[in-house]
């Protein structure tokens, strides 16, 4: 007996733990869904930097700009950084 892969999708459990599709159909309606997501949580980041670089280049920008900005850079990153494990998973 063969054993689907699992696919690390990206978003918790509302336990805050990670939740896994077991499927062979990569068009699946929930692995659509998690592709969908990835690339919102990717383009979200790619907003976030923008932002951030434009409130770094601002040398009136101040330390509650400065700190928003790092905030959601952080978040943003832990996302990507969720993605790509996600991503990774299904490569190997």
């Amino acid at each position: 007996m063969n054993e689907l892969p699992l696919r690390l999708l990206p978003w918790n459990s509302p336990e805050v733990k990670p939740c896994y599709l077991s499927t062979d159909d990569p068009g699946s309606r929930l692995s659509r869904m998690a592709d969908e997501v990835e690339a919102e949580l990717i383009a979200s980041g790619e907003a976030v930097l923008a932002g951030a670089e434009a409130v770094l280049a601002d040398l009136a920008a101040g330390e509650v700009a400065v700190r928003f900005a790092l905030t959601r850079a952080t978040e943003s990153l832990r996302d990507a950084l969720r993605v790509a494990e996600c991503r990774g998973d299904r490569v190997s």
